[in-house]
């Protein structure tokens, strides 16, 4: 079946591709099956150096990947930031995994406190198959982020990319033809969500980026098959901001966390809780400084908001702009959905008089909108930032990291950032887990990430002679009834 996907740009479907069936998913399966065990054979050592190699490759090919890139999203900067952070990944599992994984997937002999004579140790086994669905957002970083590490703990590794954003597939594989051995085990399904269900019934573990309602139907089709399920979903990110804080400080960390890729990023500020004191002053300089950003249209190389990249989500933006409106929000710079060029933009926008009773306060945003909020004491902040369904991450600002931490530390969500905002897009180094609806699995961050391709499997050694089945004659239990 052919599809047809959109530039973001321009609204035009101008670019046609092939939606895998049922059948071909199950195809490519197969295939990536077969080849896994040779994968696996060829030891760490052996798969880090393919890993290293197609970063090679990509890195020398980089720039047809973001040329396709930019047109899946509309923005060329952030196509290179993605491109160029995909090979870092690809480096930095090419150098954790040996220390992660030893030569040989086995760890140490460790002798048995209970039994003298018995000796064991675990052996680290990858689920062959392993298959990831990604969206749109950041469609070569989420492709990646849990495949790379994947690979290189020896399982196959099957993509499935948004519909909305496939045209970097073809010029990233062109780069596999330098690495044949990991052509063989990794490949890319194109299509809907008919072709993300395939998947799911042909892995043995499933990792998925996307929102909470697509997330639900992957648990439960996991369930089903009773495979494991890695899940990181949407967030509704708040940043507290106490009265000590640097303001022009505060106000360029909350206007990057939050407007950073139009504001189409699950790790997005996407509410602003500041203390009264200098609640008045933030407000006026961050709608100042959020008045002068402006639309990369019609220039791709020049401004600093992209389009909106899904098109359908300006009418999700479009909606909690009038429904705060409505109870009561004041619209200081922004709120309006603009088409330019046949795209859809979303000036960058800033809310004040906002509740708690507002969408826009409860619901995912997924755009550049920054509602802001006055608190009085901590307590009361980190009540506001704690009434939600989500717990992705968050931020605190103070004048100091010790004024800060202990809010921080009361905050539910997965990652905080303190004295700044979204430093979980910046780091991959702190594992970190998903609160409430924004996900379940393990962390996907931090070098242990990579534990969720692996069963341990334990090898219990005998050195002695094995116990008879006389020892469990009743009459040698050592007391009677």
């Amino acid at each position: 079946m052919k599809m047809a996907a959109v530039n973001p740009r321009t609204g035009e479907r101008d670019y046609e591709f092939a939606a895998a069936s049922a059948q071909d998913v199950a195809d490519v399966a197969a295939a990536l099956r077969r080849a896994q065990p040779e994968w696996l054979a060829l030891g760490v050592q052996g798969r880090v150096a393919a890993l290293s190699r197609w970063a090679d490759a990509v890195a020398a090919h980089r720039l047809p990947i973001i040329a396709a890139l930019a047109q899946d999203t509309g923005r060329w900067f952030l196509s290179e930031t993605e491109v160029d952070g995909a090979v870092r990944n690809l480096r930095r599992w090419a150098a954790l995994a040996p220390e992660m994984l030893g030569d040989d997937m086995r760890g140490p002999e460790k002798a048995s406190a209970l039994i003298p004579t018995v000796r064991y140790q675990n052996q680290s086994v990858p689920y062959p198959l392993s298959g990831f669905i990604s969206p749109w957002n950041f469609p070569v970083t989420l492709s990646l982020i849990d495949a790379v590490p994947a690979l290189a703990a020896g399982s196959a590794a099957l993509i499935k990319p948004s519909e909305v954003t496939p045209r970097f597939v073809a010029p990233l594989l062109e780069t596999l033809e330098a690495v044949p051995e990991l052509k063989s085990v990794l490949a890319f399904v194109l299509g809907d969500s008919a072709v993300g269900q395939a998947l799911i019934d042909q892995v043995d573990l499933v990792c998925f980026t996307g929102s909470v309602a697509t997330g639900r139907k992957v648990a439960e089709a996991a369930a089903r098959r009773f495979i494991p399920a890695s899940l990181e979903l949407g967030g509704k990110d708040p940043v507290v901001i106490l009265e000590s804080a640097d303001l022009e400080q505060a106000v360029d960390a909350v206007l990057r966390g939050g407007l950073s890729n139009s504001g189409q990023a699950c790790l997005s500020i996407e509410r602003v809780y500041v203390q009264r004191a200098i609640h008045d002053a933030f407000l006026d300089k961050l709608a100042d400084k959020a008045s002068r950003l402006t639309l990369n249209w019609p220039d791709i190389h020049s401004g600093h908001l992209g389009p909106l990249i899904h098109a359908p989500q300006a009418d999700i933006i479009e909606r909690q702009l009038k429904d705060a409106v409505a109870k009561g929000a004041r619209v200081l710079t922004g709120g309006e959905i603009r088409t330019d060029g046949g795209g859809r933009w979303c000036p960058a926008t800033v809310l004040a008089d906002v509740t708690h009773d507002m969408e826009i306060m409860r619901e995912e945003t997924f755009g550049p909108v920054l509602p802001v909020m006055a608190f009085d004491t901590a307590d009361e902040a980190v009540a506001l930032a704690n009434d939600t369904t989500f717990g992705l991450s968050g931020a605190v600002i103070a004048g100091t990291v010790e004024e800060a931490l202990p809010v921080a530390e009361r905050i539910n969500a997965g990652g905080l950032s303190v004295n700044d905002c979204a430093l979980t897009i910046l780091t991959y180094e702190p594992e970190k887990n998903s609160f409430g609806l924004s996900g379940m699995g393990g962390s996907r961050m931090g070098p242990a990430s990579i534990n969720r391709f692996l069963r341990r499997k334990a090898l219990i050694m005998q050195s002695g002679v094995p116990a008879p089945l006389d020892v469990l004659e009743e009459s040698r239990a050592p007391s009677r009834a």
